[in-house]
């Protein structure tokens, strides 16, 4: 098969289509000739050498796909070849082929084509298991998502709109918050020219955020914790913002609140499995009826993945950028 390798850690220059070695599965695994994948900013750090796969997970980059079964592996019960499904991986989609646990598989939800099914497995999972599962979003609640221009955070928008919270976000530009709006954002936060610890509080008359979703880490912690209501749960899923900073432990206790950090490629099967059975009863019904869908911002060709890695690093896309083979 061919995909996408990386000789050196580097630049998304760096990133070649060659031919490799196709997969086989394993006990409990099925092989899935792939459609699609997507691009994370997990890819960008593996590519530059900063962010290993687990043991024993493939070496090719790429954390989510979407394509058909082509062959069960031994103990797999509940698939057919010919399947047209999504999946979460802990690598190796950025190929035509992936040897992919069954317990990671999603069949492709009703009203999305194969190839968009691409963008939703890493976001799905991302959300699903901290905003409702961690954070506990409840109807009536005020839900503030950093980044809602991204792959993340349109996702964020849509899900946190679809249990009844109100919303907030932050994005770099005027235009990017309309867009976030049309999602279903109620505040929108120019974090360039606004602060949004402001700007909320005067939102919300003084209550602030019950959740907040971050992906900026140590640079946000302060204001993050300013921003939360009584009883709020900050929800840290990145460290663009760096890794080491300060937490005022007076005001955290004064406001009850919770911090709570977890990644996602490091989780058990088992627990990646009991997700996927969320979301499928939870998730993908919301999808079927329309109250949140993948938002696609470009569909590249997988041998071109430098050029999507450049417009991720740009900030240039709205939504998620997909590789189709």
């Amino acid at each position: 098969m061919y995909a996408i390798s990386v000789g050196e850690p580097g630049g998304p220059e760096v990133l070649e289509w060659a031919q490799t070695p196709d997969p086989v599965p394993g006990n409990g695994e099925v092989l899935v000739e792939v459609a699609a994948s997507a691009v994370n900013r997990a890819d960008l750090l593996q590519r530059q050498g900063n962010y290993p796969p687990p043991p024993g997970a493939s070496e090719i980059i790429g954390l989510e796909c979407s394509g058909v079964i082509a062959e069960l592996g031994a103990g797999v019960e509940g698939w057919q070849v010919g399947d047209r499904v999504c999946a979460l991986l802990a690598g190796g989609g950025y190929a035509e082929k992936v040897a992919v646990p069954a317990g990671q598989l999603l069949p492709v939800p009703e009203g999305v084509d194969l190839v968009s099914a691409a963008g939703l497995p890493e976001v799905a999972y991302t959300v699903w298991s901290m905003v409702a599962r961690a954070g506990k979003l409840r109807a009536g609640e005020v839900f503030l998502v950093h980044g809602g221009a991204g792959g993340i955070g349109t996702h964020a928008i849509q899900l946190a709109r679809a249990l009844g919270a109100r919303v907030a976000c932050t994005a770099g530009s005027d235009e990017r918050l309309t867009r976030c709006a049309e999602l279903g954002a109620d505040i929108t936060i120019n974090y360039r020219t606004q602060s949004f610890t402001e700007v909320l509080r005067e939102a919300t008359e003084g209550h602030g955020a019950d959740v907040i979703l971050d992906n900026m880490g140590a640079k946000y912690l302060g204001d993050n914790l300013s921003a939360l209501a009584t009883d709020g749960r900050l929800l840290i899923i990145g460290m663009q913002g760096g890794r080491l900073g300060e937490l005022d432990i007076a005001k955290l206790l004064g406001k009850r609140g919770t911090v709570h950090a977890a990644g996602l490629r490091g989780r058990s099967l088992a627990d990646k499995a009991e997700l996927t059975h969320e979301l499928l009863e939870h998730l993908w019904p919301l999808i079927a009826q329309g109250s949140v869908r993948p938002i696609i911002e470009e569909v590249v060709p997988m041998a071109e993945a430098g050029r999507a890695h450049r417009m991720l690093e740009e900030g240039s896309a709205f939504g998620k950028l997909v590789l189709a083979t």
